[in-house]
């Protein structure tokens, strides 16, 4: 805690105002409430998904933004549609591939203090703005059929551990999640066979067999599509 939360707290405490601070939290279970509600409806007829997320940075003529753009429009082609977290980079690139393979456009936007708007190419009954990062990666997690981790910052790492973790623990059901350009991700996968594996046993051999690592469109379009085949299973819509 900083020193200008602990000067407030003890103000707060100072004039009573310790029951209206409790309140005020109270309130926010009910903006929470909202968001869920209104991501559940419109997220529960969507159909399967597959998600995409990476680094907003990522400009236009990046090779990972072409290489995105050109994975969400493949997907779409085997009737998938696409989910990103609707602002620019590879977000605006999944969603731009999905449009032009006409397939649906979702955007999971958050809003941040430098304003992230959602990107032009979401469809404009498929776009919902979240406070809250943990319900937006709910409505991720609850609604996708796979993952695609393209190159990317904290948020990126964020969301590829949770979904990770969720299906290591059985907390969710196992789904295809993909990594994109072994240039960016050998680094991290090298550091957990040796670190996280070998050294110090903190996960199973098997929990490698939760992810693979790809290269090109093709190879992450056929990942998604075969683990569906291999097990005879159907998107869960």
């Amino acid at each position: 805690m900083t020193k200008d939360s602990e000067d407030r707290l003890r103000k707060a405490f100072a004039e009573k105002d310790f029951k209206d601070i409790k309140a005020r939290d109270s309130w926010h279970i009910f903006k929470i409430m909202a968001e869920f509600v209104e991501g559940f409806e419109k997220m529960g007829m969507i159909g399967p998904c597959v998600s995409i997320f990476g680094s907003a940075r990522t400009k236009p003529d990046n090779k990972y933004y072409i290489l995105a753009e050109e994975i969400a429009y493949k997907l779409t082609l085997e009737g998938y549609g696409i989910i990103t977290g609707g602002g620019p980079g590879i977000m605006e690139a999944a969603n731009k591939g999905a449009k032009r393979g006409n397939g649906k456009s979702v955007g999971l936007n958050i809003v941040l203090p430098f304003e992230q708007r959602p990107n032009e190419y979401i469809d404009y009954d498929k776009s919902i703005n979240f406070d809250y990062f943990y319900v937006r990666k709910t409505m991720f997690l609850k609604y996708s059929q796979g993952f695609i981790g393209m190159p990317g910052g904290f948020g990126t790492m964020d969301e590829l551990f949770e979904a990770l973790t969720l299906v290591q623990t059985s907390k969710i059901a196992q789904f295809p999640v993909v990594l994109v350009g072994k240039e960016y991700w050998q680094g991290l996968l090298d550091w957990i066979k040796k670190d996280m594996l070998a050294n110090e046993s903190y996960i199973h051999a098997e929990d490698l067999d939760l992810f693979t690592l790809v290269d090109t469109a093709d190879e992450a379009v056929k990942h998604i599509v075969d683990f569906y085949n291999k097990y005879l299973l159907k998107p869960n819509f």
